[in-house]
């Protein structure tokens, strides 16, 4: 059982050297890759295309690697479009546009002057025209022991 043991350790320690005998083809994939010219990033992608139709046991971890970053890595295409900053510029962005359509909405709003059918007087004629044309008799200004306000919006 013992014997067992260690021949076994010795196979698993076997393979494990047989699987990083060869020397990678591009090592530190993650740093290496994305500052290679586009023509030596095809040349490494070609290489590491040749060495993963082999055994897979035998390919090292690092060209594993290399192979994942070169085809999923956060490189050219698939850079990340926001930088560090970008999120508040966003949000500064946001409220400053807000707060001028705020302001100008205010503006504009002040510098019109007042409509003359808000005026309360005004109102309160368009409620005695509203009893003296029955309008809605139902329920509105026209009908028995009406209590309401009516038409009239300002106290």
């Amino acid at each position: 059982m013992f014997r067992n043991a260690v021949v076994r350790s010795a196979q698993l320690t076997s393979r494990r050297f047989q699987s990083t005998a060869s020397a990678p083809v591009l090592a530190q994939a993650e740093q290496t890759f994305a500052q290679l010219p586009k023509e030596q990033q095809t040349e490494v992608v070609k290489k590491l295309s040749e060495v993963m139709k082999a055994d897979w046991n035998t390919v090292s971890v690092e060209d594993k690697r290399a192979m994942y970053y070169a085809s999923y890595g956060a490189h050219n295409r698939r850079r990340p479009h926001v930088k560090p900053g970008d999120n508040m510029k966003v949000f500064i962005g946001v409220v400053g546009t807000i707060a001028l359509s705020f302001t100008i909405s205010t503006l504009v709003r002040n510098s019109v002057p007042k409509q003359r059918t808000l005026n309360k007087e005004w109102q309160e004629a368009s409620n005695e025209f509203a009893r003296e044309k029955n309008i809605n008799p139902i329920s509105g200004v026209s009908s028995e022991g009406y209590k309401g306000k009516g038409f009239v919006q300002h106290d």
